[in-house]
């Protein structure tokens, strides 16, 4: 049973791409918002973004930084939030989506827990 259950989680493993969070993170928090067509799969794919990156600072203890404590801390509170129904709403909950896994990013790289993405 073991082994089924480790080869579902890699069969759902998704590798995390620094290239695809920057692209994203560049989306919502340009000056013109996305389009509200797009709001929904923007947050899935920053709440996807986040997930890797708190389980890159789990895994790798970066978690003792005070800086990354914080910043998972906020990332799981913003993953398990809903994107809201109001336009308004829903672009504040995208930026914040996005600033904080540009945060998270920035100080695992800093502290050298991941390569800098191009």
């Amino acid at each position: 049973m073991e082994l089924v259950t480790v080869l579902d989680r890699l069969r759902g493993w998704c590798p995390f791409d620094g290239g695809a969070l920057l692209d994203d993170v560049a989306a919502v928090l340009d000056d013109v918002p996305p389009p509200e067509e797009d709001s929904a799969q923007l947050a899935e794919r920053l709440s996807g973004h986040l997930a890797r990156l708190v389980t890159i600072a789990v895994a790798s203890e970066a978690g003792r930084d005070p800086t990354v404590e914080q910043l998972v801390v906020r990332a799981r509170t913003l993953h398990a939030d809903l994107l809201p129904c109001g336009r308004q709403e829903a672009i504040a909950h995208l930026r914040r989506l996005g600033w904080t896994a540009n945060e998270l990013h920035d100080r695992l790289t800093a502290i050298r827990c991941l390569k800098e993405a191009a």
